[in-house]
């Protein structure tokens, strides 16, 4: 809904995008091909240490049916199904692995002007069960999420958290890890040609009275270019550039340096293009 909230998992996603999103430390490289009649295929290849992995993702559009097929490097074939619009702003979705027959699982989305429901139930005699909720506004919101396991009858997780947007600036404050977490994190767009953006999150562990802070900045350098910066108070710094070098297709650099890393290099690297003719 576009005056309603964004699902549970939407909360706090504008601030960990800019501190996490699309840092890497390998060598990463992606190509899509997409297609006009609704097939797209897209190949990804990691190099990790001396080993390279790799899958095969296939996506197929026809009006409201969407199917998703990946195979990876060790054969393992990855399927899932989604039917958008099955009633009025419901999505269901169906997903499962092959060879693994107990991975089948059966998401439903629902959308309202005040609330947006996600619910999973695996398709197995011992099934997974989750359910996020929120409600409220695309400006304030509030939601929760526990998932149960009933192999052991005890919850897997349960979170919480409240959010509060504007254009200029979001505010979140998630219970997480259980109850275990307090974290506050923040994202200020500054009026600036440049678009610099800078975002904020604290992390309060609340058996061990723990802190962690990190804090990161986006900005352009040019029409094409976004650097990127992180900071976080266990000694690690990170940046981050990407430059779009042709319409849809980057190339990513991402680096990172430990100074409390004693033995070892302090420094990692990481490269990850992305093509799409």
């Amino acid at each position: 809904m576009a005056n309603g909230p964004a699902p549970f998992s939407e909360i706090g996603k504008r601030a960990r995008d800019l501190l996490y999103k699309d840092y890497n430390f390998d060598h990463k490289f992606t190509l899509s091909v997409p297609s006009s009649s609704g097939l797209g295929l897209t190949a990804t290849g990691f190099k990790r240490d001396q080993y390279f992995v790799g899958d095969i993702n296939s996506l197929y559009k026809s009006g409201n049916v969407t199917v998703d097929v990946k195979v990876d490097t060790y054969s393992n074939v990855s399927t899932k199904v989604t039917l958008n619009n099955v009633f009025h702003s419901k999505k269901v979705a169906l997903s499962f692995n092959i060879p693994d027959h107990k991975s089948g699982k059966l998401d439903v989305q629902y959308l309202h002007p005040h609330a947006a429901i996600d619910s999973s139930i695996g398709l197995n005699p011992a099934p997974q069960l989750e359910l996020s909720a929120a409600i409220g506004s695309k400006d304030i919101s509030m939601g929760a999420e526990v998932g149960f396991n009933t192999t052991s009858a005890s919850f897997s997780k349960y979170n919480a958290g409240i959010t509060f947007n504007k254009p200029d600036f979001s505010a979140t404050l998630m219970l997480a890890d259980k109850g275990e977490t307090l974290k506050a994190s923040y994202i200020h767009y500054v009026d600036r040609p440049d678009g610099l953006t800078v975002a904020a999150e604290l992390a309060h562990r609340l058996s061990s009275s723990e802190n962690r802070f990190t804090i990161g900045t986006s900005q352009s350098i040019d029409p094409k270019t976004v650097l990127k910066t992180r900071f976080s108070d266990d000694g690690k710094a990170a940046f981050q550039c990407q430059r779009a070098w042709r319409p849809n297709s980057l190339i990513t650099l991402s680096a990172e340096y430990d100074s409390t890393k004693i033995f070892g290099s302090p420094a990692k690297f990481g490269l990850a293009l992305a093509l799409k003719p």
